[in-house]
């Protein structure tokens, strides 16, 4: 990946655009979302940009499918976790009704884009076939599943730019959900009272492989403990490493019980 052109990308980024959105209408909340990254054309250029390349390719069809259905998933368990009686302390639920309003828009702006070709909302069982039984009446619980539905999908989104590359005003977009939905990691870590970012590979009890390839300390070729002189938990703090779409499905596979295709 060339990691220019992914930081130009990203100083692009509104980063008020989908705390707004709740504001505006699914019509709305496309044009103004892509605007500034389609010549200010709004909704109609970005279909255009995307049909085009569905035209040469269906990879980016493919990623932003991909995209809408953790969408679907994340934002299906802040819907039931909100709605299950006592379950969520008065001190953390402000941010999940928040993270509840973007995961729902991010489903909304995706579906938006795709049309007739987006994939349907599958059918989720979040207890994992009975291993997290007690997801939606223990606090505890449902505060794990939360942490690793965001670190998973921050990852999800970082390991999808090289395929965007081809469609700039589309990657724009996904680095907009990407920076959004790193902030959720971010905070539920927080609830969790884990630190906001990942040292090495620790799972914090959640599965491993979520965190797999994380303790990573080589960045463009360069060792950065052997170049800094600083620890590797210090390196790998300041990196996340990508998840490629096998990977992803592996960790949300027990949670998607249908695909309703």
């Amino acid at each position: 990946m060339n990691l220019q052109n992914i930081l130009s990308e990203i100083e692009k980024v509104d980063g008020d655009a989908l705390a707004r959105i709740e504001h505006m209408s699914r019509r709305s909340v496309f044009q103004n979302l892509l605007k500034k990254t389609v010549a200010g054309a709004g909704a109609a250029a970005f279909a255009g940009v995307l049909n085009k390349t569905y035209a040469q390719t269906s990879s980016v069809a493919d990623v932003l499918n991909y995209a809408l259905t953790l969408e679907y998933l994340e934002a299906e368990f802040y819907n039931l976790s909100l709605a299950a009686p006592n379950l969520i302390p008065s001190a953390a639920r402000p941010y999940y009704e928040q993270i509840a309003k973007h995961e729902n828009a991010h489903v909304a702006l995706l579906k938006s884009a795709l049309g007739s070709a987006a994939v349907p909302k599958p059918t989720f069982d979040f207890t994992a076939g009975g291993a997290f039984g007690n997801v939606f009446t223990n606090v505890d619980t449902n505060y794990a599943l939360a942490q690793a539905f965001e670190d998973t999908g921050v990852r999800a989104y970082k390991g999808q730019a090289t395929n965007l590359m081809s469609a700039p005003a589309i990657l724009t977009v996904a680095l907009q959900i990407h920076s959004v939905e790193a902030r959720h990691a971010a905070r539920i870590r927080y609830i969790r009272g884990q630190k906001g970012w990942i040292t090495n590979a620790d799972a914090s009890g959640l599965p491993q492989a979520i965190y797999s390839g994380e303790e990573n300390v080589t960045q463009g070729g360069v060792n950065l403990v052997n170049a800094l002189g600083i620890s590797a938990a210090r390196v790998s703090e300041a990196f996340d490493e990508p998840l490629g779409m096998s990977e992803v499905f592996a960790i949300a596979g027990p949670f998607i019980k249908s695909l309703n295709r």
